[in-house]
């Protein structure tokens, strides 16, 4: 399994405190080993197979779907004040912690805002957290805005894309440390083809189609 570069530093720090503890005493040394391998298990980077269809936007995140609604995207993304269908993703602290785009084009908005560290899984998450805001914009000038959020354990988010440059459905732009959320706010008139509950796996579940007309997909759990 591939491991994220941004987790070595952490991998690292936890094995040589393994040996550090072992020093002092030699059962601590395993309790070290522990959290090395839970680093290592937190900061895998498993490869996806992302549908290449053009118009296809796929989940950012792994986790689970928390809610479809419309609210609308954030002010520093200066997209307007009409709210837009919003897909939110919860992510635990065992989910794979990489983010990827789930929708090509040139990146036209990246910003940050500090925040509070409240439990990413609140409705007030998406306003308050410290957040990182993306736009992307395809030839077509179709938007889509995507926000990593911080939780109440993340307390740090990486981000990989600049303003000017060009990304691709499905490709890794950055990650949340140990626990977070990510809004994706869809262009207006695009409807979410994912239900609340629903499990993510980030670059391969499709979550809106362009090209479709059909409403929003309803979900039951069996």
């Amino acid at each position: 399994m591939p491991i994220n570069r941004a987790g070595w530093p952490f991998i690292g720090a936890a094995l040589i405190a393994a040996v550090l503890l072992a020093l002092w005493w030699a059962p601590l040394f395993w309790l070290g080993l522990l959290l090395a391998l839970f680093c290592t298990y937190f900061f895998r980077d498993p490869p996806r197979v992302v549908p290449a269809r053009e118009g296809l936007l796929v989940s950012p995140a792994d986790g689970r779907l928390q809610v479809v609604d419309m609210a609308v995207p954030p002010a520093e993304l200066e997209m307007g004040g009409d709210a837009l269908n919003r897909i939110s993703i919860f992510l635990n602290v065992f989910d794979v912690h990489i983010n990827r785009v789930p929708f090509g084009g040139r990146v036209t908005g990246v910003s940050y805002r500090p925040g509070k560290f409240l439990n990413a899984a609140l409705d007030k998450a998406s306003e308050d957290n410290e957040r990182m805001s993306l736009k992307v914009e395809n030839a077509d000038g179709t938007c889509v805005a995507f926000v990593q959020i911080a939780g109440l354990v993340a307390r740090r988010i990486v981000c990989n894309v600049e303003i000017g440059q060009s990304v691709a459905t499905g490709q890794v732009f950055g990650l949340i440390r140990f626990g977070s959320r990510m809004d994706v706010y869809l262009p207006p008139g695009v409807e979410a083809l994912v239900a609340p509950g629903q499990r993510m796996v980030a670059g391969e579940t499709v979550i809106a189609d362009l090209t479709s007309d059909e409403g929003r997909r309803p979900g039951e759990r069996r």
